[in-house]
């Protein structure tokens, strides 16, 4: 385990980061709100911050011991305010600067991911005239929450996409199949969630519109795949050095083969968000949950004789 891992009792005043300056400021608002209720709930000394401009001021003079990064996207996601944490010598839950950065960039994920022998969708040649091929699934290297992912089927809707600089974008071979998400809580993946879509593709409308997708915990999927399904989770988050609750994105191919789309660091912690539901099969309700998750708070720097990754 790192050390200075909190319990509950010593986690003292927790700060809930959320809001942000991201394109998933929004979401990220409603996941710190349950957040902060859950924890209060709890009997936690809490307090919500929407971090906006100056967030070392407002940081500081919320007078926090421990932080609980209810951020998505840009700044915090990515490993930039894990960094300034680190600096300011606060404990924080989820994954350390490197696993952050690292998961945050699509492609060097799929690189670590495919060295460490996890199946990944077939990366496409992309240029400013267009994917190598169709159809393909072209969307930003570094942005969560899918946004700005698009099924793209022939050049017509490539040029409607107008994307005139191809730079931080990537285009991949769809891989038909039943898409799944498996939480991994502390190592150990809960039960894999079903996703399906009614528009038949998993955007960010799809996954923030109440009744825009039916989601089926566990998985419907025979028992064996499921298995495997959490094995490869497990594979992809310690591949990766990810902590906390991250959650791995997953198509099951017609074959029953696990293919892995993404790890996400931060999964949301909304009414219709994944990890929940998962946490749920397992027993786990959602003040529960954030108790948990707030136990795993740490310091992953060197100088607390710590490390991203370890165990």
């Amino acid at each position: 385990m790192n050390a200075a891992v909190l319990n509950s009792t010593a986690a003292g005043r927790v700060g809930v980061l959320m809001g942000g300056v991201s394109s998933e400021r929004e979401v990220s608002l409603r996941s710190g709100k349950a957040v902060l209720a859950a924890l209060t709930r709890g009997g936690v000394d809490a307090v919500g911050i929407d971090l906006t401009s100056d967030w070392v001021a407002q940081i500081r003079d919320a007078g926090i011991n421990t932080a609980f990064i209810a951020l998505h996207g840009t700044w915090g996601e990515d490993g930039c305010v894990q960094g300034l944490l680190e600096i300011l010598r606060i404990p924080y839950t989820g994954s350390g600067v490197t696993a952050s950065s690292l998961c945050m960039d699509k492609a060097l994920t799929k690189a670590v991911l495919q060295r460490a022998g996890v199946k990944v969708p077939v990366d496409i040649p992309l240029s400013v005239s267009g994917p190598l091929r169709y159809p393909v699934f072209v969307k930003p290297v570094a942005e969560g929450s899918s946004v700005g992912l698009h099924r793209v089927n022939n050049q017509a809707e490539w040029q409607a996409l107008g994307i005139a600089d191809v730079h931080g974008w990537m285009a991949e071979m769809p891989v038909a199949g039943v898409e799944i998400a498996v939480a991994v809580l502390g190592g150990d993946a809960l039960p894999p969630v079903e996703v399906a879509p009614k528009s038949g593709v998993y955007d960010y409308a799809s996954k923030y519109t109440a009744g825009a997708t039916q989601y089926f915990c566990p998985a419907r999927l025979p028992a064996e795949t499921m298995g495997l399904c959490m094995q490869r989770a497990e594979e992809a988050v310690r591949a990766t050095g990810c902590e906390g609750a991250p959650r791995v994105d997953i198509i099951v191919s017609d074959g029953g083969e696990p293919v892995v789309l993404e790890v996400n660091t931060i999964p949301g912690m909304t009414e219709t968000s994944l990890l929940p539901k998962s946490a749920a099969a397992a027993g786990m309700d959602f003040d529960a949950l954030c108790m948990k998750l707030l136990q795993t708070a740490s310091l992953k720097s060197p100088l607390d004789g710590g490390g991203e990754g370890r165990s």
